[in-house]
């Protein structure tokens, strides 16, 4: 992939997935807006892209502020001149139980809300140069529910439609806007939920975090330098899970359509 040139932002950049797939799109010639709530994470991945020659911007904040969303978009403009990509990879778990309308606000605001405004700002820049691309983070409790945390299904839910529509809103322009589904990954995020996930049913886990994050990222960074450039509103699914013991048996380190689109001029019905 050739991202020489381009100028990337990435949200949840100090760890994780968007700490790989930012350091992936510098290696790959992009100058990267790293942004997260954590600074002093986002400044080491910063340090560490700059070691390498490459350039950065530490952009650290909470994106449950609306203007913390937008300013993330305007401050990379200022910075690099332009916006060619945006990874809205930003995602917290839901509360397990449905009545815990806080927890639900929360959900909302950071897995939908947050990328919706992010996203926004970033179209306008797009749209005036009639390129771009975008991709959310999704999951696959989105696509087929989690018995987990059915507030997370619905708010990634809810990421898979904003995808489609806006890829069928912007084909037009000249922006292509996608969604990757990862299964579950096992993070230090996600280690507090391994046992009710397990009491729940889900029994597949990906136990190797560092190769999982840097498929996921990999697919990131093919689907924002265009490696699948005639691809609109589809939701990739990043199989990541290994069986434990008793599980059936799923394909590891691969990624499929899950819906597909054919060009930007014309994307399909979802």
């Amino acid at each position: 992939m050739d991202m020489q040139g381009k100028i990337a932002l990435v949200t949840a950049a100090a760890s994780g997935a968007g700490r790989a797939g930012a350091l992936i799109l510098a290696r790959e010639g992009a100058a990267v807006a790293v942004v997260d709530q954590n600074e002093a994470g986002a400044k080491a991945v910063v340090d560490e892209i700059k070691r390498g020659g490459g350039r950065a911007l530490a952009l650290a904040g909470d994106l449950r502020d609306d203007k913390f969303s937008r300013d993330i978009v305007a401050a990379t403009v200022k910075e690099f001149g332009g916006l060619d990509c945006v990874w809205n990879h930003l995602g917290i778990p839901g509360p397990s139980v449905i009545d815990d309308l806080e927890g639900w606000d929360l959900s909302v605001d950071l897995n939908l809300r947050s990328q919706l405004i992010t996203t926004n700002a970033a179209l306008a820049q797009m749209t005036a140069r009639r390129k771009g691309s975008i991709l959310f983070t999704a999951s696959t409790s989105g696509l087929v529910g989690s018995p987990w945390s059915p507030t997370y299904s619905a708010a990634k839910a809810g990421v898979i439609g904003l995808a489609r529509a806006l890829a069928k809103r912007h084909a037009k322009d000249g922006v292509r806007v996608n969604a990757i589904c990862p299964g579950a990954i096992d993070t230090p995020m996600l280690r507090a939920l391994t046992m009710a996930t397990i009491l729940l049913g889900c029994t597949c886990m990906a136990p190797i975090a560092s190769a999982a994050s840097a498929l996921v990222a990999r697919s990131m960074a093919a689907s924002m330098a265009g490696a699948a450039a005639t691809t609109m509103g589809a939701s990739l699914v990043t199989r990541t899970a290994t069986p434990r013991a008793g599980a059936t048996s799923a394909s590891s380190a691969c990624l499929s359509r899950r819906r597909r689109t054919t060009s930007p001029t014309r994307p399909a019905a979802s």
